[in-house]
């Protein structure tokens, strides 16, 4: 199966394969070496991947590139900021960043609530 890319996730790719690629050397892939250099598949298309092994050892390196080229619907939309992200988890809600704000204020919101509910009872809620 090939996979489809935009010229621009090309260039991440090529990056990304002269940066952590073992078998990429001086634009030759060790993987094709038959005792003749051979250029790097991955390295030359634009437009697909055709290298399993980059696609399987090297591109989850990357997990916003993974998720954009292997899983398109991946991404969602905080309900905050209404900014996209790669979620962690299945039923994440929020990005990073509004997550720790959103996780503040419920922390907050269930103190809050907990000595509403001592006081109520009874017990002495010390200043």
């Amino acid at each position: 199966m090939v996979i489809k890319i935009t010229p621009k996730q090309s260039k991440r790719i090529n990056a990304l394969i002269k940066k952590l690629c073992c078998n990429y050397v001086d634009g030759n892939c060790l993987l094709l070496d038959d005792g003749e250099e051979h250029s790097c598949v991955q390295c030359i298309s634009r437009y697909e991947i055709y290298c399993n092994y980059f696609k399987n050892a090297v591109l989850p390196a990357d997990r916003e590139l993974f998720a954009e080229i292997m899983q398109p619907t991946s991404k969602k939309q905080c309900q905050i900021c209404k900014s996209y992200f790669v979620p962690k988890a299945k039923n994440q809600r929020y990005c990073p960043d509004c997550a720790a704000i959103q996780k503040r204020k419920k922390a907050t919101e269930r103190q809050r609530r907990k000595r509403a509910v001592q006081s109520q009872a009874g017990f002495r809620v010390q200043p």
